[in-house]
């Protein structure tokens, strides 16, 4: 694979963070923090006319057709500006459809995301926080034309502002492979019988609980395959891992770029912190973190968009950025000293979001187990 971007890759990176710059600095996010809906419908519509809800939606329903690589090179300036909103996971919804849906289903719900008519939402993790298909347990059984679901799904990302939710069910007993019996369905949060209640997090990133009692689903809304849905929600979770490591790349190099220009202008015993060997070197370490990162997960994801195997490389990314986040917050602060612990400061607003992504789709040591079992080891 080639490293480097293209130049219409470079321009919508350009343009990518001129837009966040204009449309929503620092000063929307902090305000962000404080609303409810975490995201204004003003910003939400100028990002589907700026064309990033169709990135990779197909022209015939709506997009521009892109690739998972290009929607990768979006995420990491999205992570850049710590943009609030929902652009995460209907993304993410948006390549499950594209990966699974029927023609029907492309038709029904593409166009609108594309247009920004329709906020989507994956919900996954249930209480007990596993990401193997044990860890699925939503009940849903069959009535006639629908599936009735009962249970709850934690840490649904904006929730409370969605209309669409990806969620993966248990349909039959799972018995001694767990891998059968699931189903992932696309639920309206209009049907009856839902409830969405915000959690407190350290992110602020409105993360949610949902509850489901006796929601009907009609059949149509299945996901792939009935009762085979663990490949598909497989290969969406690794999707997942990926984008967020684009997400992370972004913010790193933000704290990075941030803890340069501050020890540059930073006095003490008369002279710039930054001309100090020791904090060359952590400046050093922070370059080297980064820039690892960004390659590993660049290689991760080129390999999902080709449709190859990619359970090694997509692990091993998640585990390294991961680990990676935790150094680099660390060093950051460590350089900054005391005002980097402010609210008034904008480093608290990466370090809070790095450490929700840090455990995001599995943690370092969830993907090294994985590394191991993708190596034979």
């Amino acid at each position: 694979m080639d490293l480097g971007l293209t130049e219409d890759q470079e321009m919508l990176r350009s343009m990518a963070r001129e837009f966040i710059e204009a449309e929503a600095p620092r000063t929307y996010v902090r305000d962000m923090e404080e609303d409810d809906r975490g995201i204004t419908t003003d910003l939400w519509q100028k990002i589907a006319q700026v064309g990033w809800l169709g990135l990779i939606v197909p022209e015939e329903h709506g997009g521009t057709g892109q690739s998972l690589v290009d929607l990768g090179i979006l995420m990491e300036e999205v992570g850049h500006g710590v943009l609030p909103g929902p652009f995460f996971n209907t993304a993410l919804v948006t390549v499950g459809i594209l990966d699974s849906g029927t023609d029907a289903q492309k038709a029904e719900y593409l166009p609108k995301i594309a247009n920004g008519d329709i906020i989507a939402s994956q919900a996954i993790m249930e209480p007990y926080s596993r990401l193997d298909a044990g860890g699925i347990n939503l009940e849903a059984k069959k009535q006639g034309e629908n599936y009735v679901l009962n249970g709850s799904k934690l840490f649904v990302e904006n929730a409370h502002v969605s209309d669409l939710l990806l969620v993966p069910v248990r349909t039959s007993k799972a018995g001694k492979n767990a891998e059968k019996g699931i189903t992932l369905l696309l639920v309206d949060t209009n049907s009856d019988g839902i409830k969405v209640d915000k959690l407190k997090t350290i992110a602020t990133d409105n993360q949610c609980e949902v509850t489901f009692k006796n929601v009907k689903v009609p059949a149509a809304n299945v996901l792939g395959e009935a009762n085979n849905g663990w490949d598909t929600l497989k290969l969406l979770l690794q999707k997942g891992a990926s984008l967020r490591c684009c997400q992370m790349v972004g913010a790193l190099q933000e704290v990075l770029d941030m803890t340069v220009e501050y020890v540059k202008n930073r006095v003490q015993f008369g002279r710039p912190i930054g001309s100090f060997q020791a904090i060359q070197h952590y400046c050093a370490n922070m370059a080297t973190d980064v820039d690892g990162s960004r390659f590993i997960t660049y290689q991760g994801l080129w390999r999902l968009g080709e449709e190859l195997p990619s359970d090694l490389e997509v692990s091993a990314a998640k585990a390294w950025v991961s680990d990676s986040a935790q150094r680099v917050a660390a060093t950051a602060h460590q350089c900054h000293g005391a005002i980097g612990f402010t609210q008034e400061h904008d480093l608290q607003l990466f370090t809070r979001r790095l450490k929700a992504w840090e455990v995001s789709f599995g943690d370092g040591d969830y993907h090294r187990e994985r590394v191991a079992q993708a190596m034979a080891i």
